[in-house]
């Protein structure tokens, strides 16, 4: 029996194709494998019957070196877009790889990698071939593991702040996109490591494959996103930021809708404690138990001090743990999971914890708790030369830092762009970019 809510690969392509806002010039991430091999194809195909089209294609393949075959893969599914007449680069994965986390270290330099490769061909978008498939097993293995319920592959994503990327196949069955391949007489190559047990994708696969027609929940995503609205505007009436290192939410925000307690706070915990995911459900309950007490009260959680004061709910990073950065002359990166910095002084610039020397003189500050503030400010980062010196008022100014979000700069679902969006103007940094899509699935985004 066929899955409610799939699409073939044709009605998938056209309305993806349909959906864009502007002219575009589409990256596909190919693979050579059966999806995404389809994906190529059948985008290449729609084009073509769409005469004076303002989008173009490209292609890109990720060669992680992590098998013998992979280069030789990489230079067959090159011959296949050339035969197409479709650019095509290759983009190898170099140096060590790490001996744990494979998998999530290789996911994220295929992302970074594909993201040079469009900037190589002008590409403004790129397209994955994950399928209805890919959902499902993504869903029941989140759902083995968390009681929560799970939006799973998001079909729309923006990486690194500057790149989205679109998944128009979410809707189509693998076997759907075999048997357009194969009516066209295209080959299509196999990863061994797609049948390894090993890997908890694969073993998952195995157990579900007796039951095909089982449809995974299709309208998370749009629950999410309508959460994230409700947070969003939470946000703007009752959250500020003081110096970007001390949120408060007022008392009238801690009498809100429990979801919407829960959404918000989670996420402004994993912000200011530089975490990529949102504060799990065990501390998030202790918090909001914490506030239901009504009681003057401190608690921390995901390298986060929440202190329940008269005027509010006040949040910042814990004096813990915060590893320092080196930088090189020209450098950029990442500081305790709160900051980018970037190094525009002459030579390398070390970056640690201001620690308890720092304290905040400017008079719209003075109202603020005081140990709270402090706290806060021991938490900024301070820059110093190789001798342990502070660097002067002119070196200093020379290094420019900017508030990170890592629960949502590297990753960012479009199920949760608005709450990011409020929270980028809270923070008084730039929006993110705008998603080149105005539909999916026939619903605005």
């Amino acid at each position: 029996m066929r899955p409610d809510g799939t699409l073939s690969p044709e009605t998938a392509t056209r309305r993806f194709l349909d959906a864009l806002t502007k002219p575009s010039r589409i990256l596909v991430a190919i693979s050579g494998g059966s999806d995404s091999t389809g994906l190529l194809v059948a985008l290449a195909d729609a084009l073509k019957a769409a005469r004076n089209s303002s989008i173009s294609l490209c292609a890109a393949t990720v060669d992680h070196a992590l098998r013998a075959d992979s280069a030789d893969e990489a230079r067959q599914v090159a011959a296949l877009c050339h035969s197409l007449g479709i650019p095509h680069v290759t983009k190898t994965w170099l140096g060590p790889k790490p001996k744990t986390g494979i998998m999530a270290a290789a996911r994220d330099a295929r992302y970074e990698l594909l993201a040079e490769a469009a900037d190589e061909l002008a590409a403004d978008l790129v397209v994955t071939g994950h399928t209805f498939d890919d959902q499902r097993e993504t869903l029941v293995m989140r759902g083995a593991r968390s009681e929560a319920e799970s939006t799973g592959i998001a079909d729309l994503v923006l990486f690194d702040r500057r790149l989205w990327i679109a998944r128009p196949f979410l809707s189509c069955l693998r076997e759907d996109i075999r048997a357009v391949l194969r009516a066209r007489q295209l080959q299509w190559l196999d990863d061994p490591s797609n049948d390894d047990p090993k890997y908890e994708r694969v073993r998952m696969r195995l157990a579900l494959k007796d039951h095909a027609a089982a449809a995974p929940l299709m309208d998370a995503g749009d629950r999410r996103a309508s959460l994230a609205e409700d947070a969003a505007r939470w946000l703007a009436a009752h959250f500020v930021v003081h110096a970007s290192v001390l949120g408060q939410v007022s008392l009238a925000g801690l009498v809100a809708d429990r979801s919407v307690l829960e959404y918000a706070l989670s996420r402004l915990a994993a912000v200011f404690g530089g975490q990529p995911y949102a504060l799990g459900r065990e501390q998030t309950d202790a918090l909001l138990a914490l506030i239901e007490k009504r009681e003057l009260a401190r608690m921390t959680a995901g390298r986060v001090v929440f202190d329940l004061r008269r005027n509010g709910l006040f949040l910042c990073r814990e004096s813990r743990g915060i590893l320092p950065l080196v930088l090189p002359e020209g450098g950029c990166g990442i500081w305790d999971g709160r900051f980018e910095i970037r190094n525009h002084d002459r030579g390398a610039v070390w970056i640690e914890a201001a620690g308890s020397a720092a304290m905040p003189t400017a008079n719209d500050l003075q109202a603020l708790p005081k140990s709270a503030l402090r706290r806060a400010y021991a938490a900024l980062p301070r820059f110093v030369d190789a001798n342990g010196e502070a660097l002067s008022a002119g070196r200093a100014g020379k290094v420019l830092v900017t508030p990170y979000f890592a629960p949502f700069d590297r990753f960012l679902t479009r199920f949760d762009v608005i709450f990011a969006d409020s929270l980028a103007a809270a923070f008084g940094t730039r929006p993110y970019p705008k998603a080149p899509l105005g539909l999916i699935d026939g619903k605005t985004i």
